[in-house]
């Protein structure tokens, strides 16, 4: 999964939901390590320490845990990826729903878009 870091918002948040994705998609399966800080900035081409931010925010979210001796890993609570990959989607649809308002579908119209669209995808 590339680092495709746009600069139209803040670097710390799209490593943020870089780091989920990979989590949620089984990049990163639950419990496993993860690479170094530095190891992980290199590869997305950013400042270690915004790479260190990032992953602070996920370990307050529940989603990274911290071991003394041995780096960072993957929560093993299912439950919790679970709870933050939901919260993930709801704001992405929210956001979509506010967009799709502001260009003047009703609620009716939108569902029909989507019909359309989930039928149209490869399955």
């Amino acid at each position: 999964m590339p680092w495709e870091l746009k600069s139209d918002r803040p670097i710390y948040t799209q490593l943020i939901e870089h780091i989920e994705l990979m989590i949620f998609s089984g990049v990163y399966p639950l419990g496993s390590k993860l690479p170094s800080v530095r190891d992980m900035a290199q590869e997305a081409a950013v400042n270690p320490n915004t790479m260190q931010r990032a992953l602070v925010k996920l370990e307050e979210d529940g989603l990274i845990i911290t071991h003394r001796t041995s780096g960072r890993s993957i929560t093993e609570d299912a439950r919790m990826v679970e709870i933050a990959k939901t919260k993930l989607a709801q704001a992405q649809i929210s956001e979509f729903l506010e967009k799709m308002q502001l260009m003047g579908f009703e609620q009716t119209e939108i569902l029909t878009i989507i019909d359309t669209m989930v039928k149209g995808m490869k399955k």
